[in-house]
């Protein structure tokens, strides 16, 4: 585990264990059914050309700030119209600058499946994530212990969520085959170097073949080359892009283009 990513779960721990003391399970629950949920898994899956799951965020410790007058809505809203099926909302707050309330204004004003990004290292975060409004959570191999990532993907199955587990380099790969009902994605940043190199997803995907579920490569999108670079090499159809489309002086014509050389 990297420095970050080690300061990021310490971080994410203690506020945690203060949510905790302060918002029981119990309450948390019962916010859950007052939103409205769709299949992410199954919108991937569905989707017979290209799915762009684009991604909401303000911030990284890798870019500092993105979008400097950021406004998640009107982010979405162009998303939405520009062909993505589903979103990944930042939802974590010290370090990417998110919130959990993105995700509960988002699906107020739109129909479409949400990943929330974030460091999930306690079941707890289901029921929290899911009281605003998320269809799929994030398992990051790399973040967690066996015993922790089998705890997070069994409460995020038993609540009806979609679940990425997200790979890095192929042991971490090997791994991920367990978690047979999981979307798996395969980060193309290196966690150690934060370099980014598409040959990543090229390696990781021979080690990933007999996994039935939907496969996605992440980090390092640029543009349509880049994605049908993935697609050619290894038949990947499913794209997590968001630095690249939030830099974009033109993000409508990039998804535009990029949704093209599929149809």
């Amino acid at each position: 585990m990297t420095n970050i990513l080690e300061k990021i779960v310490a971080d994410k721990k203690k506020t945690l264990d203060l949510l905790k003391k302060n918002i029981s399970k119990s309450i948390l629950e019962k916010n859950i059914s007052k939103n409205s949920f769709y299949n992410f898994k199954d919108a991937i899956i569905n989707n017979k050309n290209i799915s762009i799951i684009a991604e909401i965020k303000k911030a990284s410790p890798s870019a500092g700030i993105l979008v400097k007058d950021f406004n998640h809505i009107d982010i979405a809203k162009m998303y939405l119209n520009n062909g993505a099926t589903c979103l990944s909302v930042l939802t974590e707050e010290k370090y990417f600058l998110g919130k959990l309330e993105y995700i509960l204004d988002i699906k107020k004003k739109f129909q479409i499946p949400i990943l929330a990004k974030d460091f999930f290292i306690d079941p707890y975060q289901i029921a929290l994530s899911k009281s605003f409004g998320c269809d799929c959570i994030l398992i990051i191999i790399a973040a967690l212990s066996e015993k922790q990532a089998d705890e997070i993907y069994s409460e995020a199955l038993k609540n009806n969520l979609s679940v990425i587990v997200e790979v890095h380099d192929e042991k971490e790969a090997e791994k991920a085959l367990k978690y047979s009902e999981a979307i798996i994605g395969i980060n193309n940043r290196n966690l150690k170097t934060l370099e980014v190199s598409l040959d990543n997803t090229i390696s990781i995907h021979k080690v990933l073949k007999s996994h039935k579920g939907p496969l996605i490569s992440e980090s390092g999108i640029k543009n349509e080359k880049d994605a049908k670079f993935i697609f050619d090499k290894t038949g990947i159809k499913n794209f997590l892009i968001g630095e690249s489309l939030l830099k974009s002086d033109k993000p409508e014509k990039l998804m535009r283009e990029i949704i093209k050389i599929f149809q």
